[in-house]
């Protein structure tokens, strides 16, 4: 097969991340968290900064927030909103373990002088669930945010809406079962979407890259995309190659220590647009 020609990313991005200062396993609200399973807080910090490094390296910006105690998952900043055009929507988180992060991210919004913030009304796990796509916005929902959000989205961010249930529980969040790539093309894990949700996909997108079973397992699909570049986790080798044969630039990373609380790269995260 020939390898499609791809053009560089022709913007850097700003992305924001937490230090998981206070990173810890300390409950189970998805099937990859065990609270007997010891966690290396100090491997963790390496992994993440090695992580921030790669951006940096790829000519993008990072900006940190300060990590608050007793929010171990504070770590995973896309879940903390969701930034379009300068414009920001707070999370509101599921699990009461979670909830107080979404003050802590709207604080800093607030600090840094944004001037158009909306505190949602309704259940959303931030870019964990809401992901741009260009010239829409790919909203998943079935076991952390609400379908309803997209009502939030519509009124904020004037973009079309395209809902996607999720089906599977490993996958608990679309940044867990898919990547937008560039804006026309997504790579994806088919066994955890509902049918109306791959045809709703297949239409958007001009290319669809299905992920194997072994690659979504190890959250291969957790992945940044700048057009060109993809980083994702080093455990997904074949996703790796597909990547490569379809024209991409994939650079790995392993965020192995943070697996252990069903995260990866994506997942630390939250781009500032």
């Amino acid at each position: 097969m020939a390898v499609t020609a791809r053009r560089e990313c022709t913007h850097a991005r700003t992305y924001l991340m937490c230090p998981p200062e206070y990173f810890a396993v300390e409950y189970a609200i998805n099937p990859w968290m065990n609270p007997d399973q010891p966690v290396d807080v100090q491997l963790a910090l390496t992994q993440w900064r090695r992580l921030g490094e790669v951006y940096r390296s790829l000519g993008h910006t990072v900006r940190t927030i300060a990590p608050e105690p007793g929010l171990p998952d504070m770590v995973f900043a896309a879940n903390g909103a969701t930034v379009i055009d300068g414009k920001v929507l707070s999370a509101q988180f599921t699990y009461p373990e979670r909830q107080p992060e979404s003050a802590a991210y709207l604080a800093w919004f607030r600090q840094q002088g944004y001037a158009q913030i909306v505190e949602s009304a309704v259940t959303n796990e931030g870019e964990g669930d809401l992901v741009f796509a260009g010239r829409a916005i790919l909203a998943g929902h079935g076991f952390r945010s609400d379908e309803a959000v997209r009502d939030e989205l519509t009124a904020l961010y004037g973009l079309p809406v395209i809902s996607l249930r999720l089906t599977d529980p490993r996958f608990y969040h679309l940044d867990t079962a898919l990547v937008v790539l560039d804006d026309d093309t997504a790579a994806y894990y088919p066994a955890a979407f509902d049918d109306a949700s791959k045809a709703a996909l297949a239409s958007h997108f001009t290319e669809l890259v299905e992920v194997k079973d072994e690659d979504a397992e190890v959250l291969g699909l957790n992945a940044i995309s700048d057009g060109h570049n993809v980083v994702l986790p080093e455990q997904a080798t074949g996703f790796i190659g597909q990547l490569a044969a379809a024209g991409f630039n994939p650079v790995t990373v392993d965020l192995s220590e943070l697996l252990k609380a069903g995260g990866g790269p994506k997942c630390c995260t939250l781009e500032l647009r």
